[in-house]
């Protein structure tokens, strides 16, 4: 038994148990209502600003940008436009693409040895596990911004309306009548999660380089995603209850609803204000990072610009030209060349 996953998910198990008991036995809604999400929400907010902040900060003495293909050089050879940008319009697409297409995942291998042959395989299905899942956990985000505004702007309806299907309900701003359509976004979270954490769990050489920090993350949002098909297909929540009290938060007038949500709701918002508070100070700042990374950000033009890290203090250099002149004579005695006799 692997005691790293170990650890996270038994801290995930204990969290629910947090908060489920602490509603249900306790009777602490105002706590894990209202208390914990605001605090959640500004450790978020304030830990992202310190990272970023630190990492505009960072010098960059060395001009890095990951490439792929040939530079920009002489005017017979055909460089590469994209993996190795010379231009910054040419940054802007090669970062929109590994932003919204994870090109440089798409071209991932592994290697394998087959037939006492070392071979590198194509890793698509991580490609396509990981542009589900975040692309699925951006649909789900968006949906649920319904919780948070009234009326619900044209725009969150029509992805709920594009990411469901076979619906059977009345929507209104406020309340759903009749059954729950089936949201594919959903699916495709859980779906996606388990198989990075499986995927995980299973190779050997990925299981060996994990930490308890990268697994937590991974069972945080599954139970999530678990908690929240739970309730919607499942269990019985008030949504109107639910929105009241998002409407009270965003409005800065916080109250608990008079009719009771149910212990699973208060699971699962505490589960998401636990991945908001720990996200800046885990790896899942990567989505913040990738932007002020100098293997992405910065073009492959060192051939034609020079790179000045503005960093960098002032220093006495000895030039070629004053060393010769301090040594000249005993350089000339050694019989070694000089530009000037």
């Amino acid at each position: 038994m692997n005691v790293k996953y170990m650890y996270s998910l038994l801290a995930v198990i204990v969290l629910f148990l947090l908060a489920y008991l602490g509603v249900e036995a306790a009777g602490l809604r105002m706590l894990f209502g209202i208390v914990i999400p605001y605090v959640a929400v500004g450790v978020f907010l304030l830990g992202v600003i310190y990272r970023v902040m630190g990492w505009a900060r960072s010098a960059v003495p060395f001009q890095i940008p990951s490439t792929c293909g040939q530079q920009k050089s002489l005017p017979w050879i055909k460089p590469n436009k994209i993996d190795n940008p010379f231009t910054p319009g040419a940054v802007v697409v090669r970062m929109f693409l590994e932003v919204c297409c994870f090109r440089s995942l798409f071209r991932n291998t592994r290697n394998a040895i087959k037939e006492g042959k070392l071979i590198f395989e194509w890793e698509i299905w991580l490609w396509v596990a990981a542009l589900a899942f975040h692309y699925a956990f951006l649909t789900v985000i968006i949906r649920h911004m319904r919780l948070f505004t009234n009326p619900v702007p044209v725009c969150i309806q029509m992805v709920e309306k594009l990411d469901s299907f076979f619906r059977f309900e009345i929507l209104t701003n406020t309340m759903q009548v009749g059954l729950p359509g089936f949201y594919l976004s959903g699916l495709i979270l859980l779906a996606a999660v388990t198989f990075l954490l499986l995927r995980r769990m299973m190779i050997p050489q990925v299981r060996y380089i994990s930490q308890a920090a990268d697994y937590f993350p991974l069972f945080l949002i599954f139970g999530i995603a678990f908690t929240g098909i739970l309730m919607r297909y499942f269990t019985k929540v008030d949504i109107v209850a639910a929105k009241e009290l998002a409407m009270g938060l965003v409005s800065f007038h916080p109250a608990i609803p008079a009719r009771a949500i149910g212990g699973v709701f208060y699971v699962h918002l505490f589960f998401v204000c636990t991945l908001l508070a720990y996200f800046p100070f885990s790896k899942l700042m990567h989505m913040g990072g990738i932007f002020l990374s100098p293997t992405r950000n910065l073009p492959g033009n060192s051939r034609a610009v020079r790179h000045v890290n503005p960093w960098n203090y002032p220093v006495e250099v000895h030039t070629y030209e004053e060393y010769e002149e301090e040594f000249r004579e005993k350089m000339i005695e050694a019989g070694l060349p000089v530009e000037k006799e």
